[in-house]
C-alpha cells in the first residue's frame, strides 16, 4: 500500500507547489513588470494621487453636473455584480425604467437613450455609447455653467474607438476630466 500511497502523495505535493504556488507567483511577477496598471486593477487617480476608482467598474454619479452611468442591478457593488434578470413583462422592471426616465430626461433633447435605462450583463459596465453621453452634454454644461462646445469637446476627446466594436466613453474618466478642467478653458 505504501508503494502506491507515497508516490501519489508526493505527486500531489509537487503539483500543488507547481500549480498553486510557483505558477501564480511567476504569472503575477510577469504581469507586474509587463502590465503594472492592469495588474493592479486599472486604478484611476486624481491630480493629488488619490484613487478615484477603476477604469473597469462603473460608479454612481448623481446630480446635474455629472455625466451619469448606465443603471446597475447591483447598486454598483462589485460583490453583487450581475444583471437583474427581470423579464420585459415584470412590473418591477417597468417601474425602474419609468423612474430612470424621469431622472435622466433632458428637456429638448428627445427620448432618453436606451443605454441610460438598461443595465449591462455585469451591472458594472463603465462605458456608454457616445450618443448616450452626448445626450447629457446640455444638462452638464448648464449645471456647471460651461459652454456646451467645451463639454462636447471633452466627450469627443474621451471617446475610445477600439479596433473591433463600437466607440465607447468611460464615464468615470470623462467625469474626472470634467472635474479637473482648468478655469482658463471655461
Amino acid at each position: 500500500m505504501s508503494t502506491v500511497l507515497r508516490p501519489a502523495l508526493s505527486l500531489i505535493v509537487l503539483m500543488t507547489l507547481i500549480t498553486g504556488v510557483a505558477y501564480p507567483l511567476v504569472v503575477t511577477g510577469i504581469a507586474q513588470v509587463v502590465f503594472p496598471s492592469q495588474a493592479n486593477g486599472s486604478l484611476v487617480y486624481d491630480k493629488a494621487g488619490k484613487v478615484r476608482g477603476s477604469e473597469l467598474i462603473s460608479q454612481n454619479f448623481t446630480g446635474d453636473g455629472w455625466f451619469h452611468s448606465r443603471p446597475s442591478a447591483g447598486a454598483f457593488a462589485t460583490v453583487s455584480s450581475s444583471a437583474s434578470n427581470l423579464s420585459p413583462s415584470n412590473p418591477a422592471l417597468a417601474a425602474r425604467v419609468t423612474a430612470d426616465v424621469a431622472k435622466e430626461v433632458v428637456p429638448g433633447q428627445g427620448a432618453v437613450p436606451l443605454s441610460l435605462l438598461t443595465t449591462s450583463g455585469s451591472g458594472l459596465d463603465p462605458h456608454l455609447p457616445p450618443e448616450a453621453v452626448t445626450y447629457q452634454v446640455a444638462r452638464v454644461a448648464a449645471a456647471r455653467n460651461i459652454p456646451v462646445t467645451t463639454v462636447q469637446r471633452l466627450v469627443n476627446e474621451n471617446t475610445y474607438r477600439p479596433l473591433i466594436g463600437p466607440p465607447v466613453v468611460n464615464v468615470l474618466i470623462l467625469n474626472q476630466t470634467l472635474n479637473e478642467l482648468p478655469s482658463a478653458q471655461l
